[in-house]
């Protein structure tokens, strides 16, 4: 089975964000992996660069929490936080969300850069032309 990812890296530098396909067995070795976890940037086209994991959703679009274990899906209570922004103050719901390791359901990886690399973001990752 091959799984796909959407990794999308945010420069805390410049304040940019870079979405970038990841298949193949550089896909396969990002699976098991944690919210919070240093992955090395060779993954995502990044060479010398360290990732950190800070999130991701699933193919529903289920968000991943990282204090609910494993790949899993679950049903809790949530107060306003990831996965339920409450309308008002003290408001509780029971909502679906997604667990804080890598799954083959998972569709997107939200990553940030923790180590720069001896090249640039930009001549690593070309920037794609918008359409008119």
């Amino acid at each position: 089975m091959m799984v796909e990812f959407k990794a999308v890296i945010n420069d805390v530098k410049t304040g940019k964000t870079y979405q970038v396909p990841v298949s193949g067995h550089h896909a396969n070795s990002l699976i098991g992996k944690k919210i919070g976890d240093v992955v090395d940037g060779i993954f995502v086209g990044l060479p010398s660069y360290k990732l950190t994991i800070r999130g991701g959703s699933d193919k529903d679009g289920l968000p991943m929490r990282d204090d609910l274990p494993g790949a899993r899906r679950k049903k809790i209570l949530l107060t306003d936080s990831t996965g339920f922004n409450s309308p008002e103050v003290g408001l509780r719901r029971r909502k679906h969300v997604r667990g804080n390791t890598v799954g083959p359901e998972t569709v997107q990886i939200n990553m940030i850069i923790s180590h720069e690399g001896s090249k640039s973001v930009e001549e690593l990752l070309p920037a794609k032309e918008e359409k008119k």
